[in-house]
């Protein structure tokens, strides 16, 4: 039986839209495609190269007097802002910057001075137990080993990649949320966790920015790659980012 001239419509139609349908999944996957490609060597280089450029001597925000009251420091600042923790701590490190001063100070004291701090709680009794395990097992000295400083209360990698870092100088790499966001985005690591993507960045960093790197990532993602609205506008390495949504300047 021939077609009709309506039946004809009819497919034409219907080829048109199977066309779209199949063009949309192809969009994504490209888009996909593009988020997913990962910078070159050069263009990670290029990245840490820009941002020693700018900034060649980056230092952590949290304000601390030795190892021990960085280790505290850090500890209290777990889903906390530096700003805030800096402003607990001030007073606090000026009648406890030993373990042995903090455990004569008390938990209760404590929590007087970390009650602005989220779980301010929980937080003061692992710096009680940290105090008391750094006496018994350390002679009140931080451990510069990674196990040793994740056996203390409180303390987990990330802790302890700071401390290593700042107080030790070793080339660690602590990822929290603003190194985890700008890896991602940048093109530096597709990481789904941050064990992850601190595989990834220290297999990828060269190593003359590796003792700086993480700290790098933590002030671009706290100052220019925002989460909900990153400033791409002022990024100095927007051209080289794979992140597809770059926000156009106010």
């Amino acid at each position: 039986m021939s077609k009709t001239s309506s039946d004809v419509r009819h497919t034409s139609i219907g080829s048109s839209a199977s066309k779209r349908k199949t063009a949309k999944p192809a969009a994504k996957v490209a888009k996909k495609a593009r988020k997913s490609a990962l910078l070159s060597e050069a263009e990670i280089r290029e990245v840490f190269r820009r941002f020693h450029a700018a900034n060649p001597e980056p230092k952590g925000e949290l304000e601390h007097i030795n190892p021990y009251t960085l280790l505290v420091a850090v500890v209290l600042s777990a889903q906390a802002t530096d700003a805030g923790v800096n402003k607990a701590t001030r007073a606090l490190f000026k009648v406890a910057d030993t373990p042995e001063k903090m455990l004569k100070l008390g938990e209760e004291k404590l929590r007087d001075h970390v009650k602005t701090i989220g779980l301010y709680r929980a937080k003061a009794k692992n710096v009680i137990g940290l105090s008391q395990r750094l006496i018994e097992d350390y002679d009140g000295v931080v451990p510069s080993d990674r196990d040793a400083l994740e056996s203390l209360p409180g303390v987990g990698r990330k802790t302890a990649n700071v401390v290593m870092n700042i107080a030790f100088h070793q080339p660690t790499m602590a990822v929290d949320t603003h190194v985890f966001r700008v890896a991602n985005r940048v093109g530096l690591s597709r990481g789904q966790t941050p064990l992850a993507v601190e595989e990834d960045l220290m297999h990828v960093v060269p190593k003359e920015y590796a003792m700086h790197a993480h700290h790098w990532l933590i002030l671009h993602g706290r100052y220019v790659c925002k989460a909900r609205k990153p400033e791409c506008w002022r990024c100095l390495i927007n051209d080289i980012c794979r992140y597809p949504d770059k926000t156009p300047a106010p």
